[in-house]
């Protein structure tokens, strides 16, 4: 079973680093703090540690509050679903050689909106008896 990525909230108590680099609510840094100084700002202050970004040395957490938290899950909700999936979108059509005019040309132009969207498209024409 391959590895979650965490949802974006509160990490309470359990950071697995003992040097983090702490940036305030209002989006100041604090500069790197050993763990216990930076639980006891949070509990200081009644704020929420949050995970920022763990690929970098010392990690980046942020001093947040309920409501900061909750509307970055939503913003972040938001982009995910406007970011398209990956992989190539194929579309497939199949129509007969006995089409009417009309009917072509609504075809056409749901073929011109899929080539403006880069989707790959399959036509497939059968003979009309």
């Amino acid at each position: 079973q391959p590895k979650r990525q965490a949802a974006f909230g509160s990490v309470g108590r359990r950071i697995p680093y003992r040097i983090l680099h702490v940036i305030n609510q209002d989006g100041e840094s604090l500069g790197n703090m050993h763990r216990a100084e930076a639980l006891k700002l949070m509990d200081e202050h009644g704020l929420k540690l949050v995970l920022l970004r763990e690929n970098v040395e010392p990690p980046v957490y942020r001093l947040m509050t309920g409501q900061q938290i909750h509307e970055e899950q939503l913003k972040r909700a938001e982009k995910k679903k406007a970011s398209p999936k990956p992989g190539v979108v194929q579309k497939e059509l199949s129509f007969s050689s006995a089409i009417a005019k009309n009917d072509l040309e609504t075809k056409i132009k749901q073929i011109a909106l899929w080539i403006e969207k880069k989707h790959h498209i399959k036509i497939t024409i059968r003979q009309a008896k």
